[in-house]
């Protein structure tokens, strides 16, 4: 299957890993407005360590209509990898989400599990490799 027939479990019962090797986070100290900045400290050279950076927006109240907007959550996570020249590329990938404040968190949870089908389920593997949108 493909892109265009892709097949995605709504309320779905959970989506897990199995297998790996953990890397654990921690704050850096770096400042990020509404956020955290964190860095795998296992990673000893700074410009190939990795990192992720978290932010949040609540919703605001428009002062004419009276009426909330959405919140919106952002993570970005960071591998520096080191080209055959010798120079860094940032390889990133970044989620975000945007939830109006009268979404339940069941709605909220299903919104966050559908799009992390969107990462990993095998219809997309030739979309994420080659951009294939068959």
């Amino acid at each position: 299957m493909g892109l265009k027939n892709m097949i995605l479990k709504a309320a779905s019962t959970g989506l897990s890993v199995t297998g790996g090797t953990d890397f654990t986070f921690c704050d850096d100290g770096i400042s990020i407005a509404n956020g955290v900045h964190l860095v795998v400290p296992a990673d000893t050279t700074f410009t190939t360590r990795r990192q992720c950076t978290a932010k949040y927006r609540p919703p605001t109240l428009d002062s004419v209509t009276k009426k909330y907007g959405k919140d919106k959550k952002s993570i970005s996570f960071v591998v520096p990898k080191v080209l055959a020249d010798g120079t860094i590329a940032y390889n990133t990938i970044r989620i975000e989400r945007e939830v109006h404040p009268e979404s339940t968190s069941a709605e909220q949870l299903e919104l966050n599990r559908v799009g992390a089908q969107l990462c990993f389920d095998t219809d997309l593997d030739n979309f994420w490799s080659a951009g294939s949108l068959a």
